[in-house]
């Protein structure tokens, strides 16, 4: 059975008043997101991830729930289905620790084991499952020439002050979405090579990111059409 995000949320609330106290003070905050994940049997399920991050990051973290809880729906499907097998043996709740950055310059981290306090051990109001952590640094991600040649070429395909912002807010959480998805699959499967765990992210963001933009494009002519033939 899933974990609920109100489960997560009360055993948040359920911790001593000063540590929860202190850990605001600090600057310490909580997003709750789900991803659907499809089940070993049966249906998808939805996989809880809390993204842990300081205040002054509160705008990159929505950005990221919504990579996960809206972005990801809107990839082709074919995306989707080349992650069931890492989903399917994901932990029960993912953590991401939001970062900047990362002193050694890498996008993110797969952690050997959780270190984020609330969910360092098992809880049995979390139904006793272990969680599994990993660490995104977002301005390295958004700083990252992932595809060069390609990207270039396709924002240029976007007329400035018109779709460009939405474009590069689309391509942001993509990446983003990529990397959570990387080291996802570094959480299920720790032994399989990193260059076979890089191709596999890389396809996913390249493919998401064209499916948009040719539908985007496409959107963007029939507009162009329209308001042609209503000057005529």
């Amino acid at each position: 059975m899933a974990i609920s995000p109100t489960s997560i949320s009360r055993h948040l609330a359920s911790r001593p008043a000063r540590v929860r106290h202190l850990e605001w003070l600090r600057g310490r905050r909580y997003r709750l997101a789900q991803l659907t994940r499809p089940l070993m049997e049966g249906g998808p399920e939805s996989l809880p991830v809390v993204i842990a991050h300081h205040r002054r990051d509160s705008s990159a973290a929505e950005r990221l729930a919504l990579a996960l809880e809206s972005d990801w729906h809107s990839v082709p499907a074919r995306c989707r289905q080349a992650y069931e097998n890492v989903l399917g043996c994901a932990p029960a709740i993912i953590i991401v620790d939001l970062r900047r950055t990362n002193r050694c310059g890498c996008l993110g981290h797969r952690h050997p084991w959780v270190r984020e306090g609330p969910f360092s051990e098992p809880h049995e109001s979390l139904g006793g499952r272990p969680a599994g952590e990993l660490d995104i640094a977002w301005q390295r991600v958004e700083a990252w020439p992932a595809l060069p040649l390609e990207e270039t070429a396709l924002d240029a395909r976007f007329f400035e002050g018109s779709r460009q912002d939405e474009f590069r807010a689309r391509q942001f959480r993509l990446r983003m979405l990529s990397v959570f998805l990387h080291e996802t699959n570094h959480l299920s499967f720790p032994h399989e090579p990193e260059d076979s765990v890089r191709e596999r992210s890389l396809s996913f963001y390249r493919e998401s990111l064209q499916a948009y933009v040719e539908e985007t494009c496409a959107t963007l002519s029939f507009t162009i059409d329209r308001s042609f033939s209503r000057m005529e």
